[in-house]
């Protein structure tokens, strides 16, 4: 049996089989994950060691007399003021994660909420000016647990801005969720024009393949159209040589 997601405001909603009933595998869910929270770390934290920092480059006393330590520079690590050792230097953190395992990664995720009744679908297009107390009333009347992730359309944002002011709920354009975002969440809330794109997005992989067997067809359909015009030429070419 097909699982279904519930319609805010009245009605249940069929989920796509290949999207929504899926096996939900953990270590692949966490490499997705850990890969998509290092993307959003800057990496410029940064240090300079002690050929960097300015200064320090005649001998602070001489080498014996003084009673004191023996010394090269004022900035050596002991040094107040002077250089960092094995500080941070900018740095990138990604980490590749291959496009089905991500795909993979996702549909699982969205299995997982759908096999949970954490997910339900609205209209948001009624959401004709932003407005906090209709997006208050209609998590209400869901009555899901918090947090609540949001996801919306591109063209939503009166309905962006009506649950940005909540505070257990955040909304983010369908493009921009991932599967880190999904996991994070406690209840999902999606549109019907985001489910769309969430959906192609879990089954692309499906869709790329039907494609490629689209244009495998295709080659080889034009590749037999090649054949039969290369044969429906030679006999003419033949009676020309003839009586040529």
């Amino acid at each position: 049996m097909a699982r279904t997601a519930s319609v805010l405001g009245g009605g249940s909603v069929d989920l796509d089989p290949v999207a929504f009933e899926a096996k939900f595998n953990m270590p692949l869910v966490h490499e997705t994950v850990r890969a998509e929270l290092n993307a959003r770390r800057h990496g410029t934290a940064s240090t300079k060691t002690r050929g960097e920092v300015s200064g320090g480059g005649a001998k602070p006393w001489r080498q014996k007399g003084t009673g004191r330590a023996r010394a090269g520079s004022s900035r050596s690590p002991v040094w107040t003021g002077g250089g960092t050792v094995f500080g941070p230097t900018p740095r990138h953190y990604t980490v590749k994660v291959n496009r089905k395992a991500r795909r993979a990664a996702l549909r699982g995720v969205l299995s997982l909420h759908a096999e949970r009744e954490s997910l339900a679908v609205f209209d948001a297009t009624n959401f004709y000016e932003p407005s906090t107390r209709q997006a208050a009333e209609l998590l209400d009347e869901w009555g899901a647990t918090t947090p609540t992730l949001v996801v919306l359309a591109e063209s939503e944002a009166a309905a962006g801005k009506s649950f940005r002011n909540l505070p257990h709920a955040h909304a983010i354009p369908v493009e921009d969720a991932g599967v880190a975002d999904l996991v994070g969440a406690a209840s999902l809330l999606v549109s019907e024009a985001a489910m769309q794109s969430l959906v192609a997005r879990a089954a692309g992989s499906a869709e790329s393949a039907g494609a490629s067997a689209e244009s495998a067809g295709a080659s080889a359909e034009s590749a037999d159209a090649s054949a039969e015009s290369a044969d429906a030429e030679s006999p003419g070419s033949r009676e020309e040589e003839e009586a040529g």
